[in-house]
């Protein structure tokens, strides 16, 4: 299972208040050895975190080339308003270096106590589609948008400003109902290997590309984006994601080309600059020159 779109590669740094001189860094880093993506993870009720937003449009200044997306952004404790703002207002001070990763919630004890509503799975669901279609009303450029949802309304709010790209919408999914909604509205999908280990990503595949032939959409049309976790070793293969170049590269490329994924968005166990350094100029040529020898007549 190959759906043949370009592959990216990423860094995922944990915003620590306390690092964020080494994040400016990691960002440097990233930027300057040619990698696509930064993912940053919003837990705004996680208290030694940087809010995601605040410390994307300081990095996006500090970068040159590097796109940033939330990874992914709690709707919950973030009106799709006032995303839809952030998001168009970032990517046009970027010059469109910006993607919006967007999940329904999780840690629904900190989501309460910090004001958010506590929902249950199908309203999770019913908020997050609602959440796409105002974002997306949001970025038209359109006058007098109205909008009636059981979570969410517009009600003669013009639009403004529009995004400087076609700003991707992707969706941190696992249930079967997410995973529906990826294929019906979604521009990718944004798993993590922790909860989406390889195997189960075949039937996690089927049910996005289901509902993406019933809504007429190609399954090509839905980015993969894969969190991964692990460590780059000089010693033995010891498992998924543990061990030497050699063993990174095999494995991702086996995962774009068998897999299905086509983006890779790197956590490391280990020490993070170095190990950011040699995903960035280690691995990723390696996996980019492998697909490319699969993928050629």
């Amino acid at each position: 299972m190959d759906y043949r779109r370009d592959v990216e590669f990423g860094y995922f740094p944990v915003p620590n208040a306390v690092d964020y001189p080494t994040l400016v860094q990691q960002a440097r880093i990233a930027d300057e050895t040619g990698l696509e993506l930064i993912g940053i993870q919003d837990h705004p009720y996680q208290r030694r975190f940087l809010d995601t937003f605040s410390l994307i449009g300081d990095l996006v200044a500090r970068t040159g080339r590097v796109r940033f997306f939330p990874d992914v952004a709690n709707l919950p404790l973030r009106h799709p308003s006032i995303i839809a703002k952030a998001a168009a207002s970032i990517d046009r001070m970027s010059g469109g270096r910006f993607e919006l990763g967007l999940g329904a919630g999780g840690f629904w004890d900190a989501i309460e106590a910090m004001g958010g509503s506590r929902r249950r799975r199908s309203e999770a669901v019913e908020s997050v589609a609602e959440a796409i279609e105002v974002i997306r009303l949001l970025w038209s450029g359109e006058r007098n948008l109205r909008f009636e949802g059981s979570h969410y309304h517009l009600r003669g709010i013009h639009s403004g400003p529009v995004p400087a790209h076609d700003i991707g919408i992707w969706v941190g999914a696992g249930g079967p109902r997410m995973l529906a909604l990826v294929g019906r509205l979604a521009d990718g999908w944004v798993p993590s290997s922790p909860w989406a280990p390889p195997e189960r990503l075949p039937e996690m595949h089927d049910r996005i590309d289901e509902a993406a032939q019933n809504a007429g959409r190609k399954p090509s049309d839905v980015r993969r984006i894969y969190n991964v976790s692990g460590t780059i070793t000089d010693g033995d293969r010891r498992g998924f994601l543990e061990g030497p170049v050699s063993h990174w590269a095999d494995q991702l490329t086996r995962l774009v080309v068998e897999f299905g994924m086509d983006a890779f968005i790197f956590w490391p166990a280990g020490e993070p600059t170095g190990q950011l350094r040699r995903f960035a100029e280690e691995v990723a040529p390696e996996v980019r020159t492998a697909v490319a020898r699969h993928r050629a007549p």
